[in-house]
């Protein structure tokens, strides 16, 4: 029997405890993302949404505040947390080195499209639907890959995103025929913003993989959300105001002044601020695909919750279609060892002074 060299045995071991623990993020992710749904779908019991019409103003002025308290609250969950952990300073000094916290800006932006996507679909279509939608963000996130990093597409990804694909046609496809037959619910802005949800996350799990190259994760997700409070403040709540007018202050008074709200929103914060810790922590330790694949297991989850709470049995086609983009999320992104590391290509100046190097006479 051969002897393993002991450099090499404890780098064994530091690798596979780093993806015991990857695994583990990812799978605290999938629980409390599932269990985000359920105080984000019981705030629209409370007023003032439950007061407002089923007009589309109203239903996108409920999803705008909602999804802008939830920012904030996740923010301000994420600000105690960092604090917990001695790491305040790196987050400020790592919020004003450019280089670095520039990536966070459009992981911001894409995953704020993501969370407001996600409310409009729950007044529109329905928790549930919104629960599920999300699963396709994978495709998004390898496409992404494939075009910013170069990461390979094997033939067994691309069962995966097949797979996935119709776990997704299953998802979507019998309210969007309902439309367009005019048998539906007229609800296909619910399902333009499910598209708007899996696009949003799939593309924030590639950027935030570039980000994590170079900054810590819990200092990292506390920059991503500061970045959607802020294009909130100066983008969402002038562009909501004056779409809405007064109503949209009337809205937010009557929300603050509600405890029911704000315990709402202490939960939603919680779950949410903590499945993102999640999600960014597992990136570095297993990389995003598999980050991505295990957190998915977040829209079997969220159905079970909702049903624990609601006691709403879900439509069949959710639950299949569910089980479907799962399974076909771990295809994607279930390779043997060798093919699991996410390998980038190498920029062509990057190879080129490196076959130069190889190439040079040794002194």
């Amino acid at each position: 029997m051969l002897d393993i060299p002991p450099t090499q045995q404890l780098r064994a071991d530091y690798r596979n405890r780093q993806v015991r623990w990857g695994f583990i993020w990812a799978l605290w992710c999938a629980v409390l993302w599932g269990a985000w749904y359920v105080p984000g779908y019981a705030i629209y019991s409370e007023a003032p949404f439950v007061d407002l019409g089923e007009t589309t103003g109203d239903l996108l002025l409920a999803s705008a505040v909602v999804a802008f308290l939830n920012a904030i609250a996740v923010l301000l969950a994420l600000f105690v947390w960092v604090a917990v952990l001695g790491k305040s300073r790196d987050y400020v000094r790592t919020l004003r080195h450019g280089p670095v916290s520039k990536w966070y800006l459009p992981a911001g932006l894409a995953g704020g499209m993501a969370i407001f996507g996600t409310y409009v679909a729950v007044v529109y279509v329905g928790a549930q639907f919104a629960a599920v939608a999300a699963l396709l963000y994978p495709i998004i996130g390898a496409i992404a890959a494939r075009v910013w990093y170069s990461e390979r597409i094997t033939p067994r990804a691309a069962v995966g995103i097949v797979v996935i694909v119709a776990g997704g046609v299953i998802i979507f496809a019998p309210g969007l025929i309902g439309e367009l037959t005019g048998t539906g619910t007229a609800g296909w802005i619910g399902y333009l913003a499910g598209a708007i949800t899996f696009v949003g996350w799939g593309l924030e799990g590639a950027i935030a993989g570039r980000a994590l190259d170079v900054s810590d994760p819990d200092v990292g997700i506390t920059i991503r959300f500061t970045y959607e409070v802020g294009i909130w403040v100066v983008v969402g709540v002038p562009a909501t105001i004056i779409l809405a007018g007064n109503a949209f202050w009337s809205a937010m008074g009557t929300a603050l002044a509600n405890p029911a709200v704000w315990l709402m929103l202490l939960l939603m914060g919680l779950t949410f601020a903590f499945c993102y810790v999640s999600w960014y922590k597992s990136f570095p330790l297993i990389g995003v695909g598999r980050g991505q694949a295990i957190a998915a297991l977040y829209g079997p989850l969220a159905l079970l919750w909702l049903f624990l709470f609601t006691h709403e049995w879900p439509g069949t086609e959710f639950v299949i279609g569910a089980l479907v983009a799962v399974a076909g999320s771990f295809i994607l992104f279930t390779e043997k060892r060798g093919i699991l590391e996410i390998i980038r290509a190498v920029p062509a100046k990057h190879a080129t002074a490196s076959t130069a190097v190889k190439e040079a006479p040794h002194a």
